[in-house]
């Protein structure tokens, strides 16, 4: 079975890409082949000219920060979980207090330092799971339906950060089924169906005057095969 049948995609520093389109169409196995958690059978993936094969993926790894659906919560305090990426980097302790601390500020977390992280709601262990990743600042972040099942204030405050990164420079990919989201938030976006790259273009383009008729009978809200 292939998952990602044809696919031929560009991402920017400095702008987010929305990756949209029915459920099972391939959205979550891209994010995982760019964050080197699946292998490719064939194709390849460049990172600053490199291609993917002959670089170090460890290295890499290091330098991608990926937020699922639903973030893991590990045991220990909220502190304990954001610190945890930091101590598995080597970092010292001196500019581990104020990675976190910063870190928690940007998802307004701030005085949750000491909560056990496992009484956390959904939308703050989310947030959580968004520090954890923000706290080694990557250059390449992954999100998959990051606001899924969250109330307007938590989805909110995520969006607001994933704006935060676009003004930093950094590479952000988003998957969303949210169609109002991603007029919200893409720069340039990308509609796949069944593994295979229906359009493309900037966001402005994409839901004005959509190309194929796929995308413009999704943006409608329309079943789309």
């Amino acid at each position: 079975m292939v998952a990602i049948e044809s696919l031929s995609l560009s991402i920017h520093e400095g702008k987010i890409l929305g990756l949209m389109g029915p459920n099972g169409s391939g959205k979550t196995t891209i994010l995982r082949l760019i964050a080197l958690l699946e292998e490719l059978s064939s194709g390849l993936i460049e990172v600053n000219g490199e291609q993917i094969k002959s670089v170090n993926h460890q290295r890499l790894r290091q330098d991608i920060g990926f937020l699922f659906e639903q973030s893991t919560v590990f045991s220990g305090s909220t502190k304990d979980n954001v610190t945890y990426p930091l101590r598995l980097r080597g970092y010292p302790d001196s500019e581990i207090e104020s990675r976190v601390s910063n870190a928690l500020k940007k998802v307004r977390l701030t005085g949750f330092e000491d909560r056990p992280a496992n009484t956390l709601s959904a939308g703050e262990a989310q947030r959580m799971g968004l520090a954890r990743i923000l706290v080694y600042s990557p250059a390449i972040f992954l999100f998959d339906e990051p606001t899924a099942n969250l109330d307007p204030y938590n989805a909110g405050l995520i969006e607001e950060v994933l704006k935060n990164l676009r003004a930093e420079g950094k590479i952000v990919v988003v998957v969303t089924h949210d169609v109002f989201q991603a007029r919200r938030l893409a720069d340039f976006v990308a509609f796949i169906l069944m593994g295979n790259l229906v359009e493309y273009g900037s966001a402005e383009q994409l839901f004005q005057s959509p190309c194929d008729p796929r995308t413009a009978a999704f943006i409608r809200g329309e079943m789309v095969y």
